[in-house]
């Protein structure tokens, strides 16, 4: 399965979205991708478990780095269908995806 999604081919109603901001980054913003869960990275392992394995599950950072790339390494390892949005929130934005406030 492709690692990535382009910002612009994202459709929040479709899959499950996850937003994977650091806690600081996901505190300093009031914005989201509609219909997102906020799930802290540095805490996946409390998390993961329940996350389904019949469902693409498309996550989210800033802007796509170090933080989306390792955890969907962590995903994919446990059977997850998974992908993140290329560029993050900031491309998302620019690509004039919709945007909610929190």
């Amino acid at each position: 399965m492709e690692r990535t999604i382009k910002p612009q081919d994202l459709n929040p109603d479709d899959v499950l979205v996850l937003d994977v901001r650091r806690e600081a980054d996901h505190a300093a913003s009031n914005e989201a991708i509609p219909g997102a869960f906020w799930k802290n990275p540095e805490k996946i392992d409390a998390w993961i478990g329940a996350l389904p394995k019949t469902q693409e599950v498309v996550i989210y950072c800033v802007r796509g780095g170090a933080v989306s790339n390792s955890i969907v390494d962590r995903l994919h390892a446990e059977g997850i269908k998974a992908r993140f949005v290329e560029g993050g929130i900031e491309a998302y934005k620019a690509a004039g995806g919709k945007i909610s406030m929190k």
